[in-house]
């Protein structure tokens, strides 16, 4: 059977909305160690994206609105499915160089996955593997 994201993706992720502060977005990063935040409106419809690193090349005020007038948010942000694969969304993550997918159901946003985890399921798949292994004669 294919796996597919609702087993690997977090449910209902941190978001923010416009009207938040990019300040606001460096600390909900640091108080929960993450590092890309969903931005949603009130009926949570995933409008854009800010990473950390979106944070980071910013020059501009930490007290800025994280409307999308301004270049802090990735407006056409790639989302997925949560019934899609996952070897299909991993490879769309490395062919972009994206670091996460926002998972969509019709508009509302539903879960997240990150390349933390797909690595998860690679040290998973990694690890079966050697319990399958014959064992050694040595």
């Amino acid at each position: 059977t294919m796996m597919t994201l609702t087993e690997i993706m977090t449910e209902h992720p941190f978001t923010l909305g416009p009207q938040n502060s990019v300040k606001q977005a460096m600390e909900l990063m640091q108080q929960e160690q993450i590092r890309h935040i969903p931005i949603v409106d009130e009926h949570q419809h995933l409008l854009g994206l800010v990473t950390l690193s979106d944070i980071l090349a910013t020059r501009e005020s930490k007290l800025l609105l994280i409307n999308p007038e301004r270049e802090i948010m990735t407006r056409q942000v790639a989302s997925v499915d949560p019934h899609a694969g996952i070897k299909e969304a991993a490879l769309y993550l490395q062919r972009h160089k994206y670091g996460c997918l926002p998972v969509v159901r019709g508009r509302k946003l539903v879960g997240i996955v990150t390349e933390s985890d797909f690595i998860t399921v690679a040290i998973n798949l990694l690890e079966l593997m050697e319990e399958q292994e014959p064992p050694s004669d040595f």
